[in-house]
This record gives C-alpha cells, structure tokens and sequence, in this order.
C-alpha cells in the first residue's frame, strides 16, 4: 500500500550498510525536519558520523525538503556536505525525480528516510523508492504536521500490527 513504509525504524542511524547492501540501495533521500534535525534545529546525535561512514562505503546523500527556509536546509547541508532541494512539494513526485537525476542511480536503488507518512513514505512509494519511515525525533512539531500526527500515528499502530508488533 502506499501509505506504508518497507520498514519503520527508531531513526536513520539505525540505517546499516548491511541493510542498504541487502536491498540493493545505493542512495538515501533524507528529510530534515523531525528526521535529522529536532524543533530546535539541532542535528539528531550521531548522525554526521554515520553518514561519514556510509559514504565511505560508496553510499550517496541528497536532502529533500519540504521547508521554505533556506537558511535551514544549507546549515544542515553544509554540515553533512550533501546536495539538497527545498520546497521540494513532498509527495509530489517533481523533488524525488530532481533528487534521482541528482544521485544518478535507478529509482530502486535508492531509500526515502523521513518522519511523516504523508509526505515522505507516500512520496517514497509512488516514485518506487525504498520507503523508509523514522519515528520523530522531537515531539514537538510544526503545526501542519501537529495537525497530521493522530492519523499517522493511527497508520503506524495499524502497520506495527500487520508486521507483529516490530519496529
């Protein structure tokens, strides 16, 4: 289904090499908002060393995201020395296309890791992208995605129930 992810983790560090060599993944699209960054813009803990680790491992980066804020998105860009697009319109498939041609990898060989069903999986999934969904990393939100968190927090129980429980 479109809404579900292929897999629900705890956050992206939980993201191996083992994992995207086993999926045939060669690429990750990262959200920032709630995925990588909290509410106060501060970087999720251990994420630049694990990025730095995969892209030794000949595994490529781009950021896609939905904020208009561009001081925001180049700080974390910057940071991690990865590509990004901003406004990217998420689930629209326009930003994952632009990301794609960017990476220069196949749609298949690349993951989507994002916080938000309705943006980044749904997105993921009607670009045939590898649909990796993260839980938020702050409990606080915008108030768009404040107003979209019960649903989505309704999809995840209903996910976690059809996969026996697992993250």
């Amino acid at each position: 289904m479109m809404i579900y992810p292929k897999i629900y983790l705890e956050n992206v560090t939980k993201i191996t090499i083992e994992f995207l060599r086993k999926n045939g993944l060669k690429a990750i699209i990262l959200d920032i908002d709630n995925t990588i960054i909290d509410f106060d813009k501060v970087l999720l803990n251990g994420v630049k060393e694990w990025c730095n680790n995969l892209k030794k491992q000949n595994i490529k980066f781009y950021i896609l995201s939905n904020t208009n804020k561009k001081e925001k998105v180049e700080k974390v860009a910057k940071e991690l020395e990865i590509p990004y697009t901003m406004f990217a319109k998420k689930p629209f498939k326009k930003g994952f296309q632009k990301a794609k041609e960017n990476l220069e990898l196949e749609n298949s060989e690349i993951a989507v890791a994002g916080d938000q069903i309705f943006t980044d999986v749904i997105g993921a999934n009607r670009s045939g992208m590898y649909a990796i969904l993260t839980k938020p990393i702050d409990k606080r939100d915008i108030l768009m995605t404040r107003i979209k968190r019960p649903l989505e927090n309704y999809l995840i129980r209903r996910y976690l129930k059809r996969n026996g429980g697992k993250l």
